[in-house]
């Protein structure tokens, strides 16, 4: 470690990465200082006996602005799903696509859930904020997504089986309390581009950037005990410095720059190993009768089939909360015999992942630009300050990398 630097940055998240990249750019010596054993925060993967096991599942939309700016999207090798979702309610299967990715699943589209009236509306507000221009969904009035899906005309089967399933596993939250300026942006990123997953895991973006940085920046096994405008206290030492950036997750960044409080949302992912695949399908399924915990659930060997190592087909399913116990397990797998059609009692369980603060909450009225600057010399960083995304995580830390640059008077 050293004991002293221009900038550092506390945590090696996608945030502090992004941060740590804009001011290295700059000319600025940084320390990275992160406090477990690899980088970004929640954007990592765990390597398994072959398997690619994200820290919950996780997609990145190469239409992010701040993602194909700082990134090189092409190295990742972006791996991406089918542009739509299979809809399992009673014992049939719908698939409701873009029909512009997938126009072999246009037709069938009628038969999913909800009527013709209800999948126009949908498809108009799709249409509206997809192409429509940014700052004029940044700048309407914010209401709870409850409402805003009422008002576009969104209360029938269509809301019940896709919709609110689907949202509910993106946003962790099936209570409908979301910004609708949030939720709109993120329906603007599906219709502008397709999600994808990275083929060495999602861990792959930090560890791109890590790997961009001036050799011995960034500091592993390195906890912050205090931090102020001017110097960072660790297990290590004291490192002092002209500015300090707080991109720690959100729980700590509370507890080390007197945050108010932020609310988190919990998932739980659940990883099952087959020896085939339940179907060829390269689409989330969601269950439109609710028959169980599963929001959503994928084979994402299907769609990178580096996730499964060559040891068979890996399915990913994600449950509302922290869950990770054998009773949940088991009605998950109850579940997945409903939405696929097969026998899943065969499947090994390979790992669950409860994350209590898988996401911030992202509550009306939103402000999309939270303050980076804190007090003299110290600034934060995260999906907190913008949005709850890859794309928050990374424009947060350009932001806070750019007020860093202010305060330091660097053109």
């Amino acid at each position: 470690m050293p004991r002293r630097a221009d900038v550092v940055v506390v945590g090696a998240g996608l945030a502090g990465l992004a941060a740590a990249t804009r001011l290295s750019r700059r000319g600025l010596d940084v320390a990275v200082i992160e406090a477990s054993d690899g980088v970004g925060g929640r954007a990592r993967t765990d390597h398994v006996d072959g398997l690619l096991l994200d820290r919950g599942f996780q997609l990145l939309n190469p239409a992010y602005p701040e993602a194909a700016r700082l990134l090189d999207l092409a190295a990742l090798d972006l791996q991406p799903f089918e542009g739509g979702v299979v809809v399992a309610p009673g014992g049939r299967r719908s698939v409701l696509a873009d029909p512009r990715r997938a126009p072999q699943h246009a037709i069938g589209a009628l038969t999913a859930p909800g009527s013709l009236r209800e999948k126009a509306a949908f498809a108009a507000w799709a249409v509206q904020v997809g192409f429509g221009r940014a700052r004029r969904i940044k700048t309407a009035p914010d209401e709870p997504l409850s409402v805003s899906l009422h008002r576009r005309g969104l209360t029938g089967r269509l809301r019940r089986s896709v919709v609110e399933p689907f949202l509910a596993g993106v946003l962790a939250e099936d209570g409908q309390e979301t910004s609708r300026r949030f939720v709109d942006l993120l329906i603007r990123s599906f219709v502008r581009g397709t999600p994808s997953l990275p083929a060495a895991g999602i861990g792959a973006m930090a560890e791109q950037l890590a790997a961009g940085l001036p050799a011995d920046t960034v500091h592993l096994g390195t906890r912050a005990a205090s931090v102020s405008g001017g110097s960072v206290t660790s297990d290590a030492g004291v490192v002092t410095a002209s500015a300090v950036v707080v991109a720690t997750d959100p729980r700590s960044a509370v507890a080390l720059a007197g945050l108010p409080t932020v609310v988190m949302r919990g998932l739980t992912t659940f990883y099952h190993l087959a020896d085939q695949a339940p179907t060829s399908s390269r689409m989330l399924h969601l269950d439109g009768d609710r028959r169980g915990p599963v929001l959503n659930t994928g084979v994402v060997s299907n769609v990178a089939p580096t996730y499964a190592g060559g040891r068979g087909a890996l399915i990913a399913s994600t449950v509302l909360g922290v869950r990770d116990d054998s009773q949940t397990e088991q009605a998950v797998r109850a579940q997945l015999r409903l939405v696929y059609g097969v026998d899943p009692r065969p499947w090994q369980l390979v790992a669950a992942y409860p994350l209590p603060d898988a996401l911030p909450a992202m509550l009306p009225p939103l402000d999309l630009r939270r303050p980076v600057a804190l007090r003299d010399g110290l600034f934060v960083a995260g999906d907190h300050r913008d949005t709850a995304s890859i794309q928050g995580a990374l424009v947060s830390g350009r932001r806070a990398a750019d007020a860093v640059l202010a305060h330091l008077h660097r053109p």
